[in-house]
């Protein structure tokens, strides 16, 4: 997706008020016609042509466990996912799948353990 400068938006909304049609308009700006009309129909009804503002995903389930979990991982850096949900669930309440903490540590840049079977910061041998 292409970000369009607002000096743009306001000459292309200006060429159509001096009568130019679309499909001049779109060719003198390289526009595709469906943007020019969208930057219109918002300029008619609002009196605006500015880019919507950038929206948000959904707030991550696990950020209001963020303390929690690295004083969990700096206490035991060898917590299998699933320990580390159980605690999480055991002290906020949390309901969370190992992939979601698997997620959660990535974001938080923190080390996870992958198996019981291997030690904390163990190396598999190639």
């Amino acid at each position: 997706m292409k970000a369009y400068s607002q000096d743009l938006r306001e000459r292309a909304i200006a060429a159509l008020e001096a009568g130019k049609t679309q499909a001049e308009v779109a060719a003198q700006f390289q526009l595709h016609k469906s943007t020019l009309e969208k930057w219109w129909y918002r300029w008619r009804d609002t009196g605006s042509c500015a880019a919507w503002p950038a929206a948000s995903g959904p707030q991550r389930t696990l950020q209001a466990a963020e303390k929690l979990i690295r004083e969990e991982v700096k206490k035991q850096p060898d917590l299998t996912l699933e320990e580390l949900c159980e605690r999480v669930k055991a002290a906020q309440g949390l309901v969370v799948s190992p992939s979601m903490m698997c997620r959660e540590l990535k974001i938080l840049k923190l080390p996870r353990k992958k198996s019981r079977s291997m030690t904390a910061n163990a190396r598999r041998r190639v």
